[in-house]
């Protein structure tokens, strides 16, 4: 199996505050989001994700968001047999110091 590439949630918070574009996309379940998601984020959960492969795009790269990171590691390595370019952020939600938008 292919390693994943991994993003830490400052390298993140980071190039949001750059102005990059980033394909974010939140494998948290509809309670964990209530909490609060990155501003710009996809939500998708995670048992989802194969239902919605019409929505990714094989030429960019998206980073997968979670609780703590291993429901996002899992969609990376199942997104990443598919043939998708992903990373996961590591440490997820928990670890996450930036702004969340509540929905």
């Amino acid at each position: 199996m292919e390693e994943i590439k991994i993003v830490t949630t400052e390298e993140v918070e980071a190039k949001l505050e750059a102005g990059e574009a980033l394909e974010l996309v939140d494998v948290r379940e509809d309670e964990e989001v209530l909490e609060g998601m990155i501003e710009g984020a996809k939500h998708i959960r995670m048992n989802d994700i194969p239902a919605n492969l019409d929505y990714f795009d094989k030429e960019k790269e998206y980073i997968f968001i979670c609780r703590s990171g291993r429901r996002s590691e899992n969609v990376c390595h199942y997104l990443q047999e598919q043939g998708y370019k992903v990373a996961n952020m590591v440490g997820g939600m928990l670890e996450w110091d930036g702004e969340v938008i509540v929905k």
